[in-house]
């Protein structure tokens, strides 16, 4: 029997009047949420209201944690001491944490958002405080991230358990890491999106910007919030993937 696959997306990404997609609608479609905890954005209204919609839905609920840059959507890299980073990883995670609480769950993993997801991937200092952070507030928390980077390794190492992430809607390197968001053809439209969902989702690879094959450990897909037409996106990966008879479910 295959195992089960989880589809994720980033939501929560508003902060006080201004909305970012259509989180109700995709909480329909994916098994888990990542919600933002309010650095990178969201705020402490949005943060209710989105984990309360996702127990209501029965989607667990993960801390979508990022430098302190609202401005920036998370997306900037800040030089953050280690330590102070640490800190602030479990600030956001306790904070989030008490809204599922009040919803009737609980934050059962943890992944980077933006500029963070990509600076703790290379800097072993930084991966190391995203899983203290994480060991201190609840060693049984799950590390979402991308596979064989330093972000696994500090898991490992810390015995934090690890689920490796692919992206539908984002184009890769010949590296394994995703094209910058400043490069042609870096977010990739629906058709593109559900084509490389289903590759990772059977194969464990998809194919660079420049055509060639890599590999792409995965045992959860992200559609990113914010993406054109997430919803429909999302809804057509979840469709096609269970044709093809690949199970979906939360990996926490």
């Amino acid at each position: 029997m295959r195992q089960p696959l989880d589809l994720n997306s980033d939501l929560g990404e508003g902060f006080g009047p201004w909305a970012m997609g259509d989180d109700a609608a995709m909480l329909d479609i994916v098994t888990s949420a990542n919600i933002a905890c309010g650095f990178h954005a969201g705020d402490p209204s949005i943060m209710r209201r989105t984990c309360a919609l996702a127990v209501g839905k029965g989607v667990r609920i993960g801390a979508h944690v990022g430098y302190r840059d609202l401005a920036g959507f998370g997306r900037r890299a800040i030089a953050v001491p280690p330590a102070e980073l640490s800190d602030e990883v479990l600030y956001q995670i306790g904070a989030l944490d008490a809204f599922a609480r009040a919803a009737g769950d609980r934050v059962r993993y943890v992944k980077p958002h933006g500029a963070l997801y990509h600076s703790a991937a290379q800097d072993r200092e930084l991966a190391d405080a995203v899983v203290a952070a994480m060991t201190t507030y609840d060693p049984e928390l799950v590390l979402l991230g991308p596979a064989g980077t330093l972000l696994e390794q500090a898991a490992a190492e810390a015995k934090v358990r690890f689920v490796g992430e692919g992206f539908a809607d984002r184009a890769y390197l010949p590296d394994g890491t995703l094209a910058p968001r400043t490069l042609a053809g870096a977010v990739l439209s629906a058709d593109a999106a559900v084509a490389q969902a289903v590759s990772i989702a059977t194969s464990g690879a998809t194919s660079t910007v420049d055509g060639d094959p890599v590999a792409v450990d995965s045992a959860s897909i992200c559609v990113h919030g914010d993406s054109p037409a997430a919803v429909e996106m999302a809804r057509r990966i979840r469709t096609r993937l269970t044709e093809l008879g690949l199970p979906l479910e939360s990996f926490a």
